[in-house]
């Protein structure tokens, strides 16, 4: 037999095939600590014989240097590393994880094992440094004597689906915060219970400081019981069709402290179905809206307010002019006083519309009603009154009843004369069981008073109409050093209701 035939018969383990097993059978082994084939110990021509054969990458260490010898599937993991890595010991084959192999090789030659899952390494497999993962299973392999003469490697690179998972991770990641971030409110339902698996911030401060995930949400919002909310829940979840409410009412506890609250909300329940098309999650997503709800009623009561006010201004004006033509001796002093009088009404809506017609306070009704167009002299009104916020049709009624004793005082009282002056002197007091408001207008310095012969729009205003408007009394005395005016009204008929204590 020639040597040639020795040395294929030396190889005739490895079975027929190219690729590894060529490489195998023209590397020079002897220049190696293995030595040639021929010297090689059954253990590890049976172990070669195995892993050649097996379509997992495969790697086999042997002896102290661990000299590696692999199968095809190995040689692809390797890279631009095969075939050189054949025959080489691992330590130098894979430089830039030595320390790890000398781990490796510590504990396989001692009778160890070593299992790794999505391990991170850094290899030079196509000359630049790359991260990997791979799940990693080391074994020791025996000799003839049963001692460890070698490590055997599974090696399964699991790059692609640790980079998935981490892009997955990523996304998930990024969609919490979107969740948390979102202005509106939303949650995810598990199941036909509707039991919370997650809310974002907004859906929290809906429901107050409560903890809910885990739980159903029966159980976790139980003043929902009687709202309508669960019937919903349930339909979307069976029927698999989307459901939404447009300013929903909504009774909610989010403070024990508080105790019930009235909100207003929009929201859509959106199933979520699997690949079968079941459904397996409801998705909550809405939006508070009680502002806009509240905007919204404030608008119709000050559209009809509007209209009421309108009415109202319309007939103040008809009666002004009718009034006023009545009692007038000439067509130009009926034109002065009704476009005196419709001036103060409209200064009245001024002062009130700068307060959205909420109210207005004391002080302002004096400063716009005591204003006398086209008088030179500086104001002659000392006025103690106290802080009061007044209803808006007490303020307007209130402040046409000033004007009119203002300018019936410019006229022919008081302050007709230079030295003339009018004292007015607001109060508020508690007469029996009852909170009053008083005023008293008193004129001094002016021309002597005589009782009036005829009786005009303002007398009309200030003796039939304001004590209507206000529920009060008035008296009026035309005393002969000037003209007093006393108004009696129930507080509670002039102080805007908020104040109301």
């Amino acid at each position: 037999m020639t040597e040639n035939n020795r040395t294929e018969d030396a190889f005739a383990f490895l079975g027929k095939g190219n690729g590894i097993r060529q490489l195998i059978r023209d590397f020079e082994w002897g220049a190696t600590p293995l030595g040639r084939v021929e010297t090689w110990p059954g253990s590890l021509r049976t172990a070669t014989a195995l892993l050649v054969q097996s379509s997992v990458p495969i790697v086999m260490l042997w002896g102290e240097h661990g000299i590696m010898i692999y199968n095809d599937a190995y040689s692809v993991f390797a890279g631009k590393r095969h075939p050189q890595l054949l025959g080489s010991k691992v330590r130098e084959g894979w430089a830039e994880i030595a320390d790890f192999n000398d781990h490796v090789m510590k504990v396989g030659l001692a009778g160890g094992t070593l299992a790794y899952r999505d391990q991170e390494l850094t290899l030079h497999r196509r000359g630049v440094p790359e991260q990997v993962w791979m799940n990693l299973d080391y074994s020791p392999v025996l000799d003839e004597a049963g001692t460890p003469a070698g490590v055997i490697a599974i090696v399964v690179e699991t790059t692609g689906e640790v980079v998935a998972r981490q892009r997955i991770a990523r996304e998930h990641e990024r969609l919490l915060q979107l969740f948390a971030q979102a202005p509106t409110f939303m949650a995810m339902l598990r199941g036909e219970n509707h039991v919370f698996e997650m809310l974002n911030p907004n859906y929290q401060a809906l429901i107050g400081d409560r903890d809910v995930i885990g739980k159903p949400a029966r159980d976790a919002l139980p003043e929902l019981a009687d709202q309508g909310f669960w019937a919903l829940l349930d339909q979307a979840y069976h029927t698999g069709e989307p459901v939404s409410r447009w300013s929903e009412r909504l009774v909610i506890i989010r403070s024990p402290d508080i105790g019930p609250e009235e909100r207003f909300i929009d929201f859509v329940y959106q199933p979520i179905k699997s690949d079968s098309g079941t459904v397996t999650h409801i998705f909550v997503q809405g939006s508070d809206v009680t502002e806009r709800v509240i905007a919204e009623h404030r608008q119709r009561l000050l559209v009809n307010e509007l209209n009421h006010r309108v009415k109202n201004t319309l007939a103040s004006v008809q009666a002004i002019t009718t009034q006023t033509l009545r009692g007038a001796m000439s067509l130009r002093e009926a034109s002065d006083s009704i476009n005196d009088r419709i001036l103060a009404l409209s200064r009245a809506h001024n002062m009130l519309t700068a307060q959205n017609w909420t109210g207005a306070d004391l002080s302002d009704v004096l400063d716009t009603a005591l204003v006398l167009d086209g008088d030179p002299n500086p104001p002659r009104f000392d006025v103690t009154s106290p802080a009061l916020r007044l209803e808006p049709h007490a303020a307007l009624s209130l402040a046409l009843a000033l004007h009119e004793l203002a300018i019936n005082a410019a006229k022919f009282g008081a302050l007709s004369r230079p030295d003339g002056r009018v004292d007015i002197v607001c109060e508020t007091a508690r007469l029996e069981d009852e909170e009053v408001f008083r005023l008293t207008w008193r004129e001094k310095g002016g021309p002597p008073v005589q009782t009036p012969q005829r009786r005009g729009f303002g007398f009309h205003l200030l003796e039939r109409a304001l004590p209507v408007e206000l529920s009060g009394k008035v008296r009026i005395h035309h005393r002969p050093e000037g003209l007093v005016f006393e108004l009696s009204a129930p507080l509670s008929a002039i102080r805007e209701s908020a104040d109301l204590g």
